[in-house]
């Protein structure tokens, strides 16, 4: 019954901001590093960001300075922080989670994807 759910994409013109919330949802325990992902259509999904539970972050270099990641461990939430926003920011994007829980009756480690959110950046 673990769900990740995403919301705060839409459409912004370049130079905008956005913030995208993924909120864990479940009989969790614990939940190690978080991220997020994009993909395009025809191209492979990469990493934007990753947070682990102690507060350390890695960020693609492309959106190094732009984009931060951060998460609320007590409501089981990650976010990101998109600002100055460029074109070649658009695409879906996939919150990820590496959760400890209760699920088929019994103690899981696993990944787990949120369903995706689009943001698109007019220029």
């Amino acid at each position: 019954q673990v769900q990740l759910v995403e919301s705060g994409g839409g459409l912004v013109q370049a130079g905008g901001s956005l913030r995208l919330s993924c909120a864990a949802s479940g009989r969790i325990f614990s939940i190690n590093a978080m991220g997020w992902y994009r993909q395009v259509p025809g191209k492979e999904r990469e990493l934007v960001a990753r947070i682990t539970s102690g507060g350390n972050t890695n960020y693609a270099d492309s959106v190094k300075g732009r984009f931060t990641i951060s998460r609320d461990n007590a409501k089981n939430t990650v976010y990101l922080q998109m600002n100055s926003l460029k074109p070649e920011d658009t695409a879906v994007y996939y919150c990820n989670a590496d959760i400890l829980a209760f699920e088929f009756g019994l103690n899981s480690q696993q990944a787990y994807w949120g369903q995706g959110t689009q943001v698109i950046v007019s220029s």
